[in-house]
């Protein structure tokens, strides 16, 4: 099947195409995409836990299909957000 989108030069091109035509109008030329998104951390920290703490994590994680590094970092976040606000050091 041939497409009805054309090839474009240039972004601007694409940009004037996509801002005169309607997507839905292309549905059936089109495929759902994965998309992921990683906010970039601005700093690390290594943090030592017992093994059985870890298994542990671990097994939440994977049930709840995040990484465990994701899973602390969320348990971390939400701690955090009910402290009342700190003063800058």
């Amino acid at each position: 099947m041939t497409s009805r989108i054309p090839q474009f030069k240039t972004i601007q091109e694409e940009a004037e195409f996509w801002d005169t035509h309607d997507t839905t109008d292309f549905e059936d030329e089109m495929k759902p995409i994965q998309v992921s998104y990683k906010p970039q951390m601005e700093e690390t920290m290594s943090v030592r836990f017992p093994t059985s703490d870890l298994l542990h994590l671990r097994q939440i994680a994977y049930k709840k299909g995040i990484g465990v590094t994701t899973l602390v970092r969320m348990i971390a976040r939400e701690f955090l957000q009910k402290q009342p606000p700190s003063v800058a050091l």
